[in-house]
């Protein structure tokens, strides 16, 4: 509940509820009633649910002989307005929370009672409270949100991460703070987390090579093959391809559903957004500039006379170099690392992902799932948003403002 008017532990309270189907006026009517009184508010939470009130409001108890009249007159008041009130005594408002706060993110598809008793459980193990549950979203998936106090953030972290696979939920710990809602900075991958595709298996189909790429990049990514060694074959198969090619690839591209989405909500958030790629920058310019991204880095084909030479140029960017241009796009966004967060599928991402804030395993390996701070596993980039305490309402209602 959210705090109006404080009180000691000591000052005798009155917690008024009121509950039945919601329609306008009701909050106003309760308040109109007490206002009789004259009442000081100590605390109020609503929450409409199915189309059904629940409002509780903590007020101080009236002095002198007043409790009796209140108490009357709002159960007068709420039969006649077709709803159910209880009043009960006693002394102070909520205890303070306790330290070590967080919010815990659940996305389900569905989220099944069990798997919520589960999770609450599992927190309470821990010591931790939760203060307060709200849903952030019931589409593509369903994310609910826990307010924690009690234990650090860490602890819990570990805790529901086992939960998170024994449940087969995606769970995402993240601690309290101003800063959850300031701008950030978000980097991706792209191959099989921006985009559905693998750049150089699309290259590949148009070599004739596509089988041997795929064999290659699997077991790249499940961190079977050092990457640099692993893309130097890659490329090289790609040796004569004319240069034309490159259009036609970047035509075959497909987004990951809720990418734009993603995108456009976290720019009108304040937020930056680069990508960072073991693929091509004759890929990642034209996302860059398609999608409006703030950053973009890859390795670049080599092309002589219109020919494509099988070979890159440049610095390659592998798995440790994800990590430090995470690190040189925070630097020249302005933003801690604290708040960068990093999402990718593969094994060379992992350095990227434990550099970052917040670690996000979209669709991953298993071997990146079990070392990401948290995981995705529905084929929804914007899915993403809830994990930073954005609702799918709120979503919704800044695409209608355009």
């Amino acid at each position: 509940m959210t705090s109006v008017h404080t009180a000691d532990q000591e000052t005798p309270t009155l917690l008024v509820k009121i509950f039945g189907r919601d329609r306008p006026g009701l909050t106003a009517g309760l308040f109109r009633t007490l206002a009789t009184f004259q009442v000081d508010v100590i605390d109020i939470e609503q929450v409409v649910t199915r189309g059904r009130i629940t409002l509780c409001v903590l007020i101080r108890q009236p002095a002198g002989s007043g409790e009796g009249g209140l108490r009357a007159t709002v159960h007068a008041w709420a039969e006649g307005a077709g709803l159910a009130a209880e009043i009960i005594s006693g002394t102070g408002d909520n205890p303070s929370r306790g330290t070590g706060r967080s919010h815990v993110t659940v996305l389900g598809n569905p989220l099944t009672a069990s798997t919520t008793a589960a999770v609450a459980a599992r927190i309470a193990a821990t010591g931790g409270n939760i203060d307060r549950i709200y849903r952030l979203a019931k589409y593509p998936v369903t994310a609910v949100e826990f307010d924690v106090s009690g234990v650090p953030t860490e602890a819990l972290r570990t805790a529901l991460a086992k939960e998170a696979a024994a449940s087969g939920v995606d769970i995402a710990v993240v601690s309290s703070g101003l800063q959850r809602r300031a701008p950030r900075l978000v980097v991706m991958d792209v191959d099989s987390t921006l985009i559905q595709d693998e750049v150089i298996e699309l290259f590949a189909a148009h070599a004739g090579c596509e089988e041997q790429v795929a064999e290659v990049t699997a077991a790249a990514m499940r961190g079977e093959l050092d990457f640099e060694q692993s893309l130097h074959q890659r490329v090289a198969l790609l040796a004569g391809l004319d240069e034309s090619v490159v259009d036609k690839v970047r035509a075959e591209v497909r987004l990951t559903p809720g990418a734009r989405t993603l995108i456009r909500t976290l720019k009108r958030l304040g937020c930056q957004v680069g990508v960072v790629s073991g693929g091509f920058t004759q890929v990642t310019d034209a996302l860059r500039e398609h999608l409006g991204l703030d950053f973009a880095a890859a390795n670049t084909l080599e092309v002589v006379d219109g020919k494509l030479t099988g070979r890159v140029t440049g610095e390659v960017v592998d798995r440790p170099g994800k990590a430090t241009l995470l690190r040189r796009f925070a630097a020249e966004a302005g933003v801690p690392l604290s708040r960068t967060v990093a999402i990718g599928d593969g094994a060379n991402d992992l350095d990227m992902l434990n550099a970052a804030g917040l670690g996000v395993a979209f669709n991953a390996k298993p071997l990146v799932r079990e070392a990401a701070h948290t995981a995705v596993t529905v084929p929804f980039l914007d899915t993403v948003l809830y994990l930073l305490g954005i609702t799918r309402e709120e979503v919704e209602a800044a695409d209608a403002q355009g």
